[in-house]
């Protein structure tokens, strides 16, 4: 195909641990994954992973360099935290109409379609966002050292905590406090130890306990849904969203926290790599007037 006939757009969703990539030519579309592409923790690796990325795709759908320099892309990233970041990876990339932005835009868009509504994005970690009348306004995405309340990691780590609450009698001994308790030996240090070196991932891992424990009825799993479920409340109502408005739960715990507050809770139209690639149709063709 000649340079003059193709559109071509890339999506990217960049995390710490994998960066999806997806090509649409057309009515074509292909995807592929690679590792992490944090620009904050390893901005040149989350470079060097897009370039990669970029050209493997280019290659599989046999676009030569110049349609690539020409094409639209969005890339959402994990770790990007001022306009300048965001710029400095823009401007390493091939693709002359580039543009890089956090993670949050490309899980809104892909949520919610581009309509106006309300998203609660609760994984590993945790933000919220809203759209309404051409206003986009976000909350969360601090990281876990200083935020990600209700995420999974907050979640693991308040479910070890309240265990040693437990072990000390500051609340009660439930068969979900009983079994992480034994999973250390029955040695509080045990736990002290193991955490001082868990990563979010690590803490996230524990958070499905919990979830399944609440599942039972289990008192300690039911009391950490509900303060997640709270503090979800309370970062969505702060948006704007109110109780007669769908919410769209996402993340690998987000639609686990449907059970535990008042609200009705509406499906995802699509992922952040479907944002990405609407982001991308978004912007001005290459060449074209702003």
């Amino acid at each position: 195909m000649s340079e003059s006939d193709t559109d071509c757009l890339f999506g990217i969703d960049g995390g710490g641990s994998t960066c999806r990539f997806a090509l649409l030519t057309g009515r074509v579309r292909s995807e592929m994954s690679l590792g992490a592409a944090n620009a904050f923790t390893d901005r040149a690796g989350a470079i060097a992973t897009l370039r990669e990325g970029i050209a493997a795709l280019a290659a599989r759908a046999g676009l030569s360099d110049g349609e690539v320099a020409s094409a639209r892309l969005h890339a959402g990233l994990a770790g990007i935290m001022t306009p300048a970041d965001a710029a400095d990876v823009a401007s390493a990339l091939p693709v002359r109409q580039a543009r890089v932005t956090d993670d949050r835009p490309t899980s809104l868009r892909g949520a919610l379609g581009g309509a106006d509504g309300t998203l609660a994005a609760i994984g590993t970690g945790s933000f919220f966002g809203r759209q309404a009348e051409g206003d986009t306004r976000f909350i969360g995405g601090w990281g876990f050292r200083l935020g990600d309340e209700a995420s999974g990691a907050w979640l693991g780590r308040t479910l070890l905590s309240s265990v040693l609450h437990a072990v000390d009698g500051l609340r009660p001994r439930t068969p979900l406090a009983d079994a992480i308790l034994a999973e250390f030996d029955g040695a509080p240090s045990e736990i002290v130890t193991a955490a001082q070196d868990y990563s979010p991932r690590d803490f996230a891992v524990l958070a499905v306990k919990a979830v399944d424990a609440a599942g039972r009825n289990d008192p300690l799993g039911l009391d950490l849904m509900r303060d997640g479920a709270a503090w979800l409340t309370k970062a969505v109502t702060s948006l704007g969203w109110t109780r007669d408005e769908p919410l769209c739960l996402i993340g690998g715990l987000g639609p686990h926290y449907a059970a535990y507050i008042d609200a009705q809770v509406c499906p995802a139209l699509g992922n952040a790599l479907d944002g990405a690639l609407a982001l991308a149709a978004d912007l001005p063709r290459a060449g074209a007037a702003p």
